[in-house]
């Protein structure tokens, strides 16, 4: 297979600390965003939700602008700005045209240097994120993801919704905010990532007007509960008013700094991937038509991970599903991938991700995330190198570690 050549991405380290990543791209069109090590898992016990609330509290005003002035600064020239948070992270970007680099960069560093969180933005916003997670409880196929994590990470940070808890942000107020702030948004952990055809010269020049100009501040120590001890062989049935069984079926996986991790994100996409032809796919919906949708994932954290297989059928067929979701990891288990099936697997694979690649928003994002957990970025050359490095006598030896039906976990609404 023939992966076409990149551009190395420009990586420093600015005076203050935070880490900058540039990667020259072709196009009209921009992104550049800061990526912080703050998510759920560093809340206290008394700040469940914070990390969530804090990032819609950034652009509720700044010392040089309103709440409405934010909203319009980016939209008013066509470009988007968004932001997300996970169990680890907190991400704050924006997609725009090359010629508004400038209007992009002195927006976004506003928003994270100079937030203050007002009193009266803060009780608007807590209705918002009530309705959030009100709508949340409504959808037990995103719902049960999240108390899926919490039966396998019981009593750590890591198993937290991360929308929190009501009781908790019915207490929040701006010095909750500002405390919060100033222990996690620190510079050392802080990276500013960017994609544009601009030339680096001018970039560099922009980052370091607006980003270098943040003072330098250092965490002075990290919550996040110690590496998590995962349960395994959980099994839990939750009764739930819906018209279907909602399932989740998993186990532990690796790590960020763990190499298999990338042999079972290969067999999870073999099991239950995106593709129509997934194994899954093919026995539960195809063959039986026992359910509309049904997927594996594989999430990685930076001392722990998590595989799941979700589906959704009739309360009647969840046995039967489940059956033929064990004759799958059976497979995996017992009978090594032929040749030609490993070199379609990654193939299709592959595909998947240069696709991805092409779409610029993605692509910045995997820049931050990579520089903010490995202070580098690998190229497509070097995944498919790691991908390749993956015999069928390894993943098998994979899937005998995640797949052990003694180590999986069952949660079922129904």
């Amino acid at each position: 297979m023939i992966i076409s050549s990149e551009v190395a991405p420009f990586t420093y380290t600015l005076p203050n600390g935070i880490r900058v990543i540039h990667k020259q791209c072709q196009g009209d069109v921009s992104c550049c965003g800061f990526a912080i090590n703050a998510g759920t898992r560093h809340e206290l016990e008394q700040e469940l939700g914070m990390a969530h609330f804090t990032e819609h509290m950034l652009f509720k005003g700044t010392s040089h602008r309103k709440a409405h002035h934010i909203l319009n600064r980016m939209e008013n020239v066509g470009g988007e700005l968004n932001a997300y948070t996970t169990k680890e992270e907190t991400f704050v970007y924006s997609v725009f045209l090359q010629e508004d680099y400038e209007r992009a960069i002195e927006l976004l560093s506003d928003l994270i240097f100079h937030s203050t969180f007002p009193e009266e933005e803060i009780d608007k916003e807590r209705d918002v994120i009530l309705d959030e997670i009100n709508s949340y409880e409504d959808t037990p196929s995103d719902l049960i993801f999240d108390d899926y994590e919490n039966l396998l990470f019981a009593g750590h940070p890591l198993g937290r919704r991360v929308l929190g808890d009501p009781t908790c942000l019915e207490k929040f107020n701006n010095q909750s905010f500002v405390d919060y702030y100033e222990r996690n948004y620190t510079t050392d952990r802080m990276v500013f990532f960017s994609q544009s055809p601009m030339d680096i010269r001018k970039v560099k020049h922009l980052v370091n007007k607006y980003v270098g100009a943040a003072p330098a501040r250092l965490a002075q120590g990290m919550p996040g509960g110690g590496k998590p001890v995962p349960q395994y062989g959980e099994r839990k049935t939750v009764l739930k008013d819906t018209h279907q069984a909602h399932v989740i079926y998993g186990n532990k996986n690796y790590s960020l700094y763990e190499d298999k991790r990338v042999g079972m994100y290969l067999l999870s996409n073999i099991l239950g991937g995106p593709g129509m032809n997934s194994r899954l796919n093919v026995s539960l919906r195809e063959r039986s038509g026992l359910v509309y949708s049904v997927e594996s994932n594989v999430t990685s954290y930076t001392d722990s991970g998590l595989f799941a297989i979700y589906f959704g059928t009739d309360l009647k067929q969840t046995d039967r599903c489940m059956s033929l979701v064990e004759k799958e990891l059976r497979k995996l288990r017992e009978n090594k991938l032929t040749s030609i099936q490993l070199h379609a697997a990654k193939k299709q694979l592959y595909g998947q991700m240069m696709i991805s690649s092409e779409n610029k928003e993605n692509q910045s994002l995997s820049l931050g995330k990579s520089m903010l957990h490995f202070n580098r970025y690998d190229s497509m050359e070097e995944v498919v190198r790691m991908v390749e490095s993956f015999s069928p006598e390894s993943l098998m030896e994979i899937a005998n570690e995640v797949l052990d039906p003694f180590r999986m976990s069952l949660l079922v609404y129904k």
